[in-house]
């Protein structure tokens, strides 16, 4: 069974700055990181190489330095690492990112056919939770997203049973294989990396990757394949309005939420118009 698990170098969210003139994100100094929903992933796969003895490779697409995110995930037991690394990626959107993905898990599959392949729900510096799901409908892989645990694997007949989190309660879903998975946060335990792992991940030859490697096609990677730019990023303004306390006499739940309604009308007096006006019109 081969896995391949997609990751993403990120600067750490605790410590991105914007520059105050070109409204952009300073990378300089900012530590990175694997990005924290790839590690749910990560673990998962690996307690599938735990009970069936699956191969696991972990695939990222960045520049150089994203190196070291590989080697933190070999660190953890992974068992080969590819890096995706080329000037004509760059600028790529979730669309030429997924397609550039893709081509580089065809490519893995020439030498040992793919059977799942594990993202991370999203990213916590780009938030769109396209990128798996992208991958999924290039390779004509079932999509099990938002899994919140692995019921079941039977390699024989290539099946697999998850649990979904979904509004209002769980789904438990049946696929075949191969498909993709997302898994949600907080479903699992990240492991400590073995010390004979961690001497293996410094060692470790990294595979280094171009869009030639892949065949990736030029017009479908970095800018001229995404229709989608970024064209500014800012930090929100703090609300400076202070929050207001609502007392009433003898304090029960009705007096309070009586108050609370009259403070709400105050503040806003076109609301009660407003919501006579929907009432009158059936809305």
């Amino acid at each position: 069974m081969h896995i391949v698990v997609c990751i993403k170098q990120v600067p750490d969210s605790a410590q991105i700055r914007i520059h105050p003139v070109t409204n952009t994100i300073m990378r300089q100094g900012v530590p990175a990181i694997i990005n924290p929903f790839d590690l749910f992933s990560l673990e998962e796969a690996l307690r599938i190489k735990d009970k069936v003895g699956a191969r696991v490779t972990v695939l990222t697409m960045g520049p150089p330095m994203a190196e070291t995110s590989l080697r933190k995930a070999l660190s953890l037991g992974a068992d080969d690492a590819v890096l995706l690394t080329d000037r004509k990626f760059a600028g790529s959107d979730t669309l030429a990112t997924s397609y550039a993905l893709t081509s580089a898990i065809l490519k893995l599959s020439e030498e040992d056919p793919v059977d799942l392949v594990f993202c991370g729900k999203q990213t916590v510096d780009g938030d769109t939770a396209q990128v798996g799901p992208g991958i999924a409908t290039r390779l004509g892989f079932q999509q099990l997203t938002y899994i919140t645990k692995i019921e079941d694997l039977n390699l024989d007949a290539k099946e697999i049973v998850v649990q979904r989190r979904a509004e209002g309660g769980v789904q438990v879903l049946k696929t075949k294989l191969p498909c993709m998975i997302t898994m949600l946060e907080g479903t699992n335990t990240i492991r400590f990396g073995k010390m004979d792992d961690m001497f293996r991940a410094a060692r470790y030859p990294l595979k280094t990757w171009s869009k030639d490697t892949t065949g990736a096609e030029e017009t479908k990677v970095g800018l001229k394949g995404s229709p989608t730019v970024v064209s500014k990023v800012f930090v929100p303004k703090p609300l400076a309005q202070k929050a207001t306390m609502i007392e009433a006499e003898g304090g029960s739940p009705e007096a309070l939420a009586s108050a609370a309604v009259e403070a709400i009308f105050g503040a806003q007096p076109k609301l009660a118009d407003d919501l006579l006006a929907r009432a009158a019109a059936g809305l």
